[in-house]
């Protein structure tokens, strides 16, 4: 049997259990306030970099893991005889997609990387949660024993069913941070509004408008309801300081006969997200 090692980043917001369970390498990308830079789930944890963030008059910012990090990574997993599955947040969102791409090369260049297949580089499409789910299905697939290229598919052919819903409190950090339009925003903040939001095609986009935290998780429930959620695959309930919907939500998910993971944004995400946000990511039937 082959030995695979799988590699993510921060984003996948992966609860620290899941990570020790299946080994996974996670590497950090930065964030930076001002001229402090810390790693996101290293050195800076989501609490901590919510006070800041409430407090601070500087808007954090996020730097992607850089090529030459992915090098180290890559090239001391290969000398250990492992061959590689990189999966990393949607490229239309970060550069740490590219990033990893070079590093291959580069390996490739110095002549450290043998075989070019044994390092399989995928871009999810997708964040957070969205990001997470497929990397806990990489490693079950290898744990079920199939190859780098069998995984590689498997993962391809869950992308576009990977279906997330998620409810915010506030926008102004998804505009400040370019990731929703102003207009869109603005909406969201009018007479208590709630934008339903959702990863698709690899960027966040509005699902729908609704007011209050009930009929938010109506509609989280209702939209799993018409998806269908995978049977055998995990989903994740993801919070970041929600405080309005998460004891709903979480009370409805527990009745559902499916394996549910609890997980919290890191600081990477909650630059985008704020405080607040909170919904589900899953698997859709196909």
């Amino acid at each position: 049997m082959e030995k695979i090692k799988i590699i993510t980043d921060s984003t996948a917001d992966l609860p620290k259990h899941i990570v020790d369970k299946y080994g996974i390498e996670v590497l950090p990308l930065f964030v930076n306030f001002g001229e402090e830079s810390f790693r996101d789930g290293v050195d800076i944890h989501l609490e901590e970099f919510l006070e800041r963030m409430y407090t601070s008059d500087m808007f954090p910012t996020t730097t992607q893991v850089n090529p030459q990090r992915f090098y180290e990574c890559y090239k001391k997993y290969i000398e250990e005889g492992y061959k590689i599955i990189s999966i990393h947040l949607s490229s239309k969102m970060s550069g740490t997609y590219q990033s990893a791409k070079m590093a291959v090369e580069m390996l490739i260049s110095d002549s450290l990387l043998k075989n070019p297949d044994d390092i399989v580089v995928i871009d999810s499409l997708n964040v957070t949660s969205g990001l997470g789910i497929l990397v806990i299905e990489s490693c079950k697939l290898r744990d079920e024993g199939k190859t780098i290229k069998e995984i590689q598919q498997g993962i391809i052919e869950r992308i576009p069913h990977v279906k997330s819903c998620l409810a915010f409190s506030s926008l102004d950090n998804l505009v400040k941070g370019g990731r929703l339009s102003k207009t869109a925003g603005m909406i969201g903040n009018i007479l208590g509004i709630k934008l339903i939001l959702e990863v698709k095609d690899g960027e966040m986009a509005v699902m729908d408008k609704l007011r209050g935290g009930k009929k938010a998780v109506k509609k989280i429930i209702s939209y799993m309801d018409e998806k269908g959620i995978k049977q055998g695959a995990t989903s994740i309930l993801l919070n970041a300081d929600n405080k309005d919907i998460l004891e709903d939500l979480k009370t409805k998910v527990d009745s559902l006969d499916r394996e549910f993971v609890e997980a919290h944004v890191g600081c990477i995400v909650g630059t985008h997200s704020g405080g607040g946000a909170c919904g589900v990511f899953f698997i859709e039937e196909y």
